[in-house]
């Protein structure tokens, strides 16, 4: 128990340290991305980092009698000041949205994120096995290995997508670190998201994003912890379980985007509300679970919940220009970076202060988290629906203005509509019945 303790304390500072530097890097990031119109630096360096923090936890394994916090600072320290995975997503989501048009964004937003999130729960599945046949050297040597392999990938096959880029002066005192590091961008990124008819919008989903990773972040931070304690569990049985979950919320993520997107076109506003009941209502099957098949219960009925962080980005690129999608997806980045310094101190503060009475307690704290997220997700379905009526009221009335008094005389003379309302054709010889009056006027 006093081993946990120590544990939970050093995930908190540790993760303050792994979300610090990316939030401030994050904003600087989407603006030369912008300027320079260059994505691959956005999703290459934070690479570099992680393979520099893979050989050092090598180095850290070799001598043994390094303290812990050795080790917690080299595992935070390298990624943190390289930007950190919330630069690299910013790049990532940046790059789909230059390559790819409107109509076909979300399937392939959606097609990322399954990407991404098969990725993390793969790994937290393999470490545990892993860890017992080859040892710290061969996990660590294996990720600096994957690590190398991304790096070469994405250098030589990943090519920059053609877009037009704001011109620089030539003649520019300033070189490239401080160019990069003035404060200018950064205010230029904040007028662009926060300026615009769909300002108010903006705010709601970054709050949206806030309430929803903060959770993530900060049960992550004592999963396996709670676990070790409530069911004694192994390192494999935690890597079975998470194998599990990985496949629940697999399916379950497919199963969202290619039916309630794909065929039902479900709005992703509400798309973004069944994901989020879907948390709520786990977070009280994991809290009160007091035995494995129980707790294993919980994956099932939190089925849905990997399709809000779909929702999001979807809104969010079709909330702003094309040409702005870099600015705000930093300040997602930003909002995702200050979630862990927010959520997982919390967390592991309320875990160690109820581990001996009700060790769940942090799962009904992200239920009740969560749940602005629902208020936020109804507003926003409601604004799109009242959106599309006005649309379709302005277009019923364009439908029904009479024909010009020109051709008001004329009996061939009428104004002809498609079968989506759209003007096609002023002069033919039989009008569509539902105009006939207005054109004899």
């Amino acid at each position: 128990m006093m081993v946990q303790q120590i544990v939970a304390k050093m995930q908190g500072w540790k993760t303050i340290l792994q979300s610090a530097l990316p939030c401030l890097l994050i904003l600087f990031w989407g603006s030369w991305s912008d300027r320079h119109g260059r994505r691959k630096p956005c999703m290459m360096i934070p690479i570099v980092g992680e393979l520099l923090a893979a050989l050092g936890l090598i180095v850290c394994t070799y001598f043994k009698d390094l303290p812990m916090e050795a080790s917690g600072i080299t595992e935070a320290l390298f990624p943190g000041l390289t930007g950190g995975w919330f630069t690299q997503m910013m790049g990532v989501f940046s790059y789909i949205a230059d390559i790819t048009d409107k109509d076909n964004r979300t399937l392939r937003v959606g097609i990322v994120h399954l990407c991404v999130s098969l990725g993390f729960p793969l790994g937290m599945a393999l470490s545990g096995i892993l860890l017992k046949q080859i040892g710290f050297y061969g996990i660590f040597s294996i990720s600096a290995a994957m690590y190398s392999i991304a790096l070469i990938y994405g250098f030589f096959c990943v090519k920059e997508p053609k877009r037009e880029v704001e011109k620089l002066p030539k003649n520019n005192d300033k070189n490239a670190l401080m160019d990069f590091f003035d404060k200018q961008h950064v205010m230029e990124t904040f007028t662009v998201a926060f300026s615009g008819r769909n300002r108010v919008r903006v705010l709601m989903l970054i709050v949206v994003v806030m309430v929803v990773i903060g959770p993530m972040h900060g049960e992550m931070s004592v999963f396996y912890l709670f676990t070790r304690y409530r069911f004694n569990w192994s390192e494999v049985e935690f890597s079975f379980f998470s194998t599990y979950s990985m496949i629940t919320h697999f399916i379950g993520t497919s199963f969202s985007v290619g039916v309630f997107s794909r065929m039902l076109k479900l709005d992703d506003a509400l798309i973004g509300v069944i994901s989020c009941m879907s948390k709520i209502l786990s977070s009280f099957v994991y809290a009160f679970a007091v035995t494995n098949w129980q707790v294993y219960m919980a994956p099932i009925v939190e089925f849905l919940n990997g399709t809000s962080f779909i929702a999001m980005r979807s809104i969010a690129s079709k909330l702003v220009n094309s040409d702005q999608l870099g600015k705000l997806n930093s300040l997602i980045g930003v909002a995702e970076a200050l979630m862990p310094l927010v959520y997982a101190p919390m967390y592991t503060n309320v875990y160690a202060a109820t581990m001996k009475t009700f060790p769940g307690a942090f799962f009904l704290l992200g239920g009740a988290l969560t749940f602005p997220a629902v208020v936020i997700f109804c507003s926003m379905y409601r604004m799109h629906k009242n959106d599309k009526i006005q649309e379709k009221n302005n277009g019923k009335t364009d439908n029904e203005k009479p024909a010009s008094a020109g051709e008001a005389g004329n009996e061939k003379s009428y104004i002809s509509y498609d079968n989506q309302g759209y003007v096609k054709d002023k002069s033919i010889d039989i009008p569509r019945v539902e105009h006939l009056e207005h054109s004899r006027l």
